[in-house]
C-alpha cells in the first residue's frame, strides 16, 4: 500500500481499535446500518447483512471490546440461553441451573431464544446483555460456523443436540439410547404394537431423528418390523400436537397397544385424547414419555418417562463453563481435545406403563 493511500483499510490500521464507522466504511454503509446488524435491529437486507457481517469478522470488531478493556476481574455473572421457558423441561432446566450457580457464587442471567438464529446470534456476539463470564446455550438455530466467527469470545458451553460437534464444550444426553430403553420397557411389559408420537419433518429436529432412531432400534433387536402407520409426526413438541396425534391414531383404525411420545407433554396430550376416546391407560394402551417433568408425577395416571438428570446437565454445564478460558484458575492452555460430558439417564416407572 502506498504511502498516501487514504482508503479505509489505511485508515483503520493507524486507528488499531476497530469501530462501527470503520466497518461501515469498509462495507460502503453507514455506521447506523452496521449498528443494526450487530444489534438486530432496523431493517438490512439479507445479502447487506451478510457482507455487514462477513467485515466485522474480517476486520475484528468486537462489540464488547470496552467494557473488556475496562473491567477488572470477573462480573461473576453468566448467562443462559434456551429455546423455550413454557416448555417445563427448560424452566426445570434453568432452575437447577441457578441452584447449581448459587453453589458457585454465581448469578445466572436467563434469555429467552425462540430458537430463532437472529436471537441466538445477539447472545452468542454479546450484544444487549451485560458483560458475562460465560455463555450456556441451547442451540436450535446456529452452525458451527456461526459460532466459531461470533464476535465475542467469552467461554461458552453448548446443550443439546443441534450442534453435536464443535470445538466448544458440550453437554448432552444419549436419546437415541434413552428412547431405545423407554422402548424396551414397554416391550418388556409385552407391548408389541407401539406407536411413535413425535418425529418431525421440518429442522431442527436433531432430537426427534435420535429419539425415532432409538425408538426403531428396540423394535429391531425385538425382531419387531417398523411400521410407519404407527409414527406420528408433530409440528412441535406441546400437549395439543400430542392429542391431535392420538386422535389420529385412532381414527385411523391401525392397531396400538402402547405409546412412546417423545416428550411429556406429547405423552399427557395423547393420555387426554385417549380418555376422551374411552381408552383406558395402561390397561388398553400403556404410555411412556420422556424429560420427568414435575406434571408428570401429578397426572392420572401419573407418567411413566425417561428421566435425564436436569441438576447433573446443570453441574456439568458449569462446571465446563468454568474450565474454559481459566475461570476456574486451572486451565489447560496445552489441552486438544473438546470436553464433552454425556449426562445419565433412568426409566421412571410409574401408573401409566
Amino acid at each position: 500500500m502506498e504511502a498516501g493511500d487514504r482508503s479505509p483499510r489505511h485508515k483503520r490500521s493507524k486507528v488499531g481499535k476497530i469501530t462501527l464507522r470503520d466497518v461501515g466504511e469498509h462495507v460502503g454503509v453507514s455506521a447506523k446500518t452496521v449498528s443494526n446488524v450487530v444489534n438486530g435491529t432496523g431493517w438490512v437486507k439479507d445479502d447487506l447483512k451478510l457482507r455487514v457481517r462477513a467485515a466485522i469478522v474480517e476486520l475484528g470488531y468486537r462489540p464488547n471490546a470496552a467494557a473488556r478493556q475496562l473491567r477488572s476481574g470477573r462480573s461473576g455473572m453468566i448467562a443462559l440461553a434456551l429455546p423455550d421457558l413454557a416448555q417445563p423441561y427448560f424452566a426445570e432446566l434453568a432452575s437447577a441451573m441457578v441452584r447449581a450457580a448459587e453453589e458457585r457464587s454465581i448469578t445466572v442471567l436467563i434469555s429467552q431464544t425462540n430458537g430463532q438464529a437472529d436471537a441466538e446470534r445477539r447472545i452468542s456476539d454479546g450484544v444487549g446483555i451485560p458483560v458475562m463470564d460465560g455463555l450456556i446455550l441451547s442451540a436450535l438455530a446456529l452452525s458451527v460456523d456461526d459460532l466459531t466467527t461470533r464476535l465475542d469470545s467469552t467461554p461458552i458451553v453448548l446443550l443439546g443436540e443441534h450442534i453435536g460437534v464443535s470445538p466448544f464444550p458440550h453437554v448432552t444426553v444419549d436419546n437415541a439410547a434413552a428412547a431405545r430403553a423407554a422402548t424396551e420397557h414397554l416391550l418388556a411389559i409385552g407391548c408389541r404394537r407401539i406407536a411413535a408420537i413425535g418425529a418431525q419433518s421440518v429442522a431442527p429436529k436433531e432430537t426427534a431423528d435420535l429419539r425415532l432412531a432409538g425408538y426403531r432400534a428396540a423394535l429391531a433387536a425385538a425382531g419387531i418390523p417398523s411400521d410407519d402407520r404407527l409414527v406420528c409426526i408433530v409440528d412441535k413438541f406441546q400437549r395439543a400436537d400430542g392429542a391431535a396425534a392420538a386422535d389420529a391414531l385412532i381414527a385411523s383404525g391401525v392397531e396400538f397397544d402402547a405409546v412412546f411420545a417423545f416428550n411429556d407433554l406429547l405423552a399427557l396430550g395423547a393420555m387426554h385424547a385417549l380418555a376422551e376416546h374411552g381408552i383406558r391407560v395402561p390397561e388398553d394402551v400403556a404410555v411412556v414419555g420422556f424429560d420427568d417433568i414435575d406434571e408428570g408425577r401429578f397426572a392420572s395416571p401419573s407418567l411413566t418417562t425417561v428421566s435425564p438428570d436436569k441438576d447433573a446437565i446443570a453441574r456439568a454445564a458449569l462446571d465446563l463453563l468454568l474450565e474454559a478460558d481459566g475461570l476456574d484458575g486451572e486451565a489447560n492452555p496445552s489441552a486438544t481435545a473438546v470436553p464433552t460430558t454425556t449426562i445419565p439417564f433412568q426409566i421412571v416407572k410409574r401408573a401409566s406403563a
